[in-house]
């Protein structure tokens, strides 16, 4: 008996960690084309279901698709109701390993010809250079997900002898209630519905359950496969919970047809058993996974969106807006940390520059509310707290663009920020004609910007704002040199002129700031242009 228990063991664990391995080997050798595949291609929900199915059959591992749409969602790379097209699909696509485990582990002793591929996976690893390091842990992973269905194949040979498992009641309301319950507890201790799935197939394909009880426990499987995303989201953002939300949801609901529609969902099995030429054993649990799932993903899917915002009612969100998408979940994937900044640093800068715009109004406007000036504040500090956590480049990855525009974004929003409030003498100063045109001119540039940060202007905004930012800075130029000369021919008092030329800097100032926050962070991240060498910005 003990020989037993330690191949059980010793089988899930082997199992396990091939899926581990396999999973992180592959994620990390797609690397960054994974993730953007991931967000490309969800346009819709159906574009969105058919993602989550694929990535998952790649990746082998349902979890780590919910726990990286959970982070996407938290980053606002995806909206939610695009997460949720793909959690439906990672449930489905996670039926795909059942059908690896019961055409290729089951039916072929494949054990023996997968130490070769643990041998090679090890060698790749310790010898390869880049990103070709992780395709070894892949590979050795594959491997030993074999290794481990032939060692849990061999303990349930000899568990049959010892323990009639197929004695526990298999029909009845609470007899597939107590094998539900069994399952969900094997996922939930193995972490893995992939490896509780097997660890059925593998019970049924050596005769120790019946198919009923099979069905039961790959039911209880794919309910209990919930808690891990219920556990990513624990202390995340408001979107992070909301995701795992709807992957409780769906699964429980799904669990709930599979066990109302049990017995016709049998009858099926067995009509395909006899129409279909479908195997009977591990082949046709393999169908039944697949085809319960199936249908909740059919009867979701046309309601998604309704099915979204149901949820978000329930967790409606309340926190901060500026840093709503700053979840330290996001710190494990440094590009994914650096796009939700970038979006954070996008809507701080759309709010600084609405404070501007309120200040150039033509007519006199009090200042704006101290307190909301305290939260930009505070939420570009969280901000820039939130970015000197992300984990640095490593040696084998380039300094992405993307980093690079943070920190020049991150640079000039901080010199907007104590620039949204204009000289104490603005009000007297914006009556003068040079001032004035210039204020209109910064006015429309600010308000441009500020539209185009939110997605609301036209294509080509960018070149407008830059284009616009030299024009102010030439007029500036302009303006100094005749307000300079009209005080020197006494038209106007050295205190008046030096207030105006205050006002010109700060109008300048805040061009400049609007049109190189723009360029970082929803732009190409451009030079100056060339025009621009040798002027001297007021910041330097």
């Amino acid at each position: 008996m003990t020989s037993t228990l330690f191949q059980l063991i010793g089988g899930i664990g082997l199992f396990l960690l091939g899926m581990v391995l396999l999973t992180d080997g592959l994620k990390a050798f797609a690397g960054e084309a994974l993730r953007q595949a991931l967000v490309r291609f969800t346009g819709t929900p159906l574009k969105a279901f058919g993602s989550g199915a694929l990535v998952t059959v790649l990746v082998q591992s349902s979890s780590a698709t919910t726990v990286t749409v959970i982070g996407f969602v938290s980053a606002g790379l995806l909206t939610f109701p695009q997460a949720v097209g793909v959690v439906l699909g990672a449930s489905l696509g996670t039926t795909g390993t059942g059908w690896i485990v019961s055409v290729l582990g089951l039916k072929i002793s494949i054990g023996l010809y997968a130490l070769p591929l643990v041998g090679i996976g090890a060698f790749i690893r310790l010898l390869g250079r880049g990103r070709w390091q992780a395709l070894g842990p892949a590979l050795g992973g594959f491997g030993l997900i074999f290794l481990g269905i032939d060692t849990l194949q061999a303990g349930m040979q000899g568990l049959q002898g010892r323990v009639d498992l197929a004695a526990l009641p298999a029909e009845g309301f609470f007899a597939h209630l107590l094998m539900m319950v069994i399952g969900a507890f094997m996922t939930v201790v193995m972490q893995s519905s992939s490896a509780a799935v097997a660890t059925t197939l593998t019970a049924l394909h050596t005769g120790s359950i019946s198919f009923e009880q099979a069905a039961s426990l790959v039911i209880g499987a794919a309910v209990g496969t919930t808690i891990t995303g219920a556990l990513a989201a624990i202390g995340g953002t408001v979107p992070a919970k909301r995701t795992a939300l709807a992957h409780i949801g769906f699964n429980l609901a799904t669990g709930l047809i599979a066990v109302v529609l049990l017995p016709v969902l049998l009858a099926g099995i067995t009509w395909a058993q006899e129409n279909l030429g479908l195997e009977a054993g591990a082949t046709s649990l393999a169908a039944f996974h697949t085809a319960f799932i199936a249908l909740g993903v059919v009867i979701f899917l046309p309601f998604v969106n309704r099915f979204a915002r149901a949820i978000e009612r329930v967790l409606p969100d309340r926190g901060p807006t500026l840093t709503r998408h700053l979840d330290p979940s996001l710190l494990t994937v440094p590009s994914v940390a650096i796009e939700a900044s970038l979006r954070a640093v996008r809507e701080a800068a759309a709010d600084a520059l609405d404070r501007v715009a309120t200040q150039l109004q033509p007519a006199a406007h009090p200042p704006a509310s101290a307190t909301r000036a305290e939260d930009l504040a505070q939420g570009v500090q969280r901000i820039q707290d939130f970015v000197a956590q992300v984990p640095p480049a490593r040696e084998t990855e380039p300094m992405t663009a993307g980093r690079v525009s943070l920190f020049h974004a991150l640079d000039h929003l901080t010199r907007l920020l104590p620039r949204t409030v204009p000289p104490p003498s603005w009000l007297a100063t914006m009556k003068h004609p040079l001032i004035r045109e210039q204020a209109e001119a910064s006015h429309a540039l600010v308000q441009l910007a500020a539209r185009g940060l939110r997605g609301q202007a036209d294509e080509g905004w960018i070149d407008e704002v830059e284009r616009r930012s030299l024009e102010l800075s030439q007029q500036r130029r302009d303006g100094r040199r005749q307000l300079l000369q009209q005080t020197a021919d006494g038209a106007s008092g050295p205190a008046p002129a030096l207030d105006a030329l205050d006002a010109m800097r700060w109008l300048d100032r805040i061009g400049y700031h609007a049109w190189r926050l723009c360029n970082y962070v929803a732009g190409e991240g451009r030079p100056e242009p060339a025009r621009m060498v040798g002027v001297v910005h007021p910041d330097q």
